[in-house]
């Protein structure tokens, strides 16, 4: 069983005097994974960039680096997309081991680690985004009861942080600290899964950000509109049984095939769709249309 969509991803900087210099970096390239596969990307840049370099970040997402060096008072970045979502296999979480064991395997000892071991523990500690603190682990303790597997631990957290928080475009901002968002109970997708890591990593235990997209569906009798859609975060936690496991706490679903990976990291400022330093330009806002379209 698989799904494909046809994703489209527009970015627009009207600047309010020209820029003069810019570097942008865009995670607008969908990574390799085993339950995805893109058959078309293309990447429309106007101005057209002194300089373009494609590489994989340090996380193995795909980097696209772009110099401007020629003023100019308006930047387009258009991502065009085709890819094919695969059916993941269905997990046993009662296989997964007691989340006590799984933070002790992950923690340093004079026994040298494996390297997924050692992979994972990149994701253990505090990131720009998230903090560790006892607040979240307190939030988080009914979920984690003595012995109690992973899984079904992280199954539980998703699953207050859906009940628990309301979803508000207008409540928080990038940069609102995770313990306003804890105290307030609203957000949107990105606030939830910081809370989720920071939960998760607070008790010692690996957890990474995702970025990607979801597909929705329009009204009852409305037609899908193009760039109604938006960029979309989840969580994926280790399991040294069986891997990976991704969590999807603003949905309170486990990702599957209307979930299109495009990058992970520590958290948001690792894999922001595009971001970058300029010399000019006064005030700014971004205009972000996204859109996601299944094909027959």
């Amino acid at each position: 069983m698989s799904a494909h969509y046809q994703i489209l991803h527009d970015t627009c900087y009207h600047y309010d005097s020209p820029v003069s210099l810019a570097q942008q970096l865009a995670h607008l390239w969908p990574r390799e994974c085993t339950w995805q596969r893109c058959t078309e990307q293309q990447l429309l840049i106007s101005p057209e960039p002194t300089a373009r370099r494609d590489e994989l970040d340090v996380f193995g997402n795909p980097l696209t680096r772009l110099a401007f060096e020629r003023p100019h008072d308006e930047l387009q970045v258009n991502a065009r997309l085709t890819i094919e979502v695969l059916a993941r296999p269905t997990l046993d979480f009662n296989q997964s081991p007691a989340w006590e064991l799984t933070r002790d395997a992950l923690t340093y000892s004079s026994q040298p680690l494996s390297a997924d071991l050692l992979e994972a523990c990149r994701y253990r500690f505090q990131s720009p985004y998230v903090h560790l603190k006892r607040s979240f682990v307190e939030f988080s303790d009914s979920c984690f009861p003595a012995g109690q597997s992973l899984l079904l631990c992280v199954q539980d957290l998703m699953q207050k942080i859906f009940s628990e928080f309301t979803f508000d475009a207008e409540a928080t901002q990038v940069a609102t600290p995770l313990v306003e968002v804890l105290e307030r109970r609203r957000g949107v997708c990105q606030d939830f899964a910081h809370l989720m890591l920071a939960c998760v990593r607070s008790r010692g235990l690996a957890a990474r950000y995702i970025s990607g997209y979801l597909l929705t569906q329009p009204p009852p009798g409305q037609p899908r509109l193009i760039g109604a859609d938006a960029s979309h975060a989840w969580v994926s936690v280790f399991c040294p049984v069986l891997g990976w496991v991704d969590f999807d706490p603003t949905n309170n679903v486990q990702p599957a095939l209307e979930h299109i990976t495009l990058a992970w990291g520590r958290d948001f400022s690792d894999v922001s769709p595009l971001r970058g330093v300029i010399l000019g330009g006064g005030n700014h806002d971004p205009e972000v249309r996204v859109t996601v379209m299944p094909l027959d």
